[in-house]
């Protein structure tokens, strides 16, 4: 029987959780993770895009190009 990797809180260091993966860490912020959240606890992420937001900042990127590279 094989074990499904999951992400596993390994430790807490400042502001970070060191988040073990299979063979692999990763820091994640503190301030995501439930207030409740301790060492060796199992978590489970949701991720989704968010559209709407990433249009809005493509747009205010592409003004500030527009209006750093404006000709003369």
């Amino acid at each position: 029987m094989s074990v499904k990797p999951c992400c596993i809180i390994d430790r807490f260091e400042g502001d970070w959780a060191v988040i073990e993966y299979g063979e692999k860490f990763f820091n994640f912020p503190k301030e995501l993770l439930p207030k409740d959240a301790k060492e060796g606890d199992v978590l489970s992420f949701y991720v989704q895009i968010d559209k709407k937001e990433t249009e809005k900042r493509k747009k205010i990127i592409e003004d500030l190009a527009r209006d750093l590279f404006v000709d003369e």
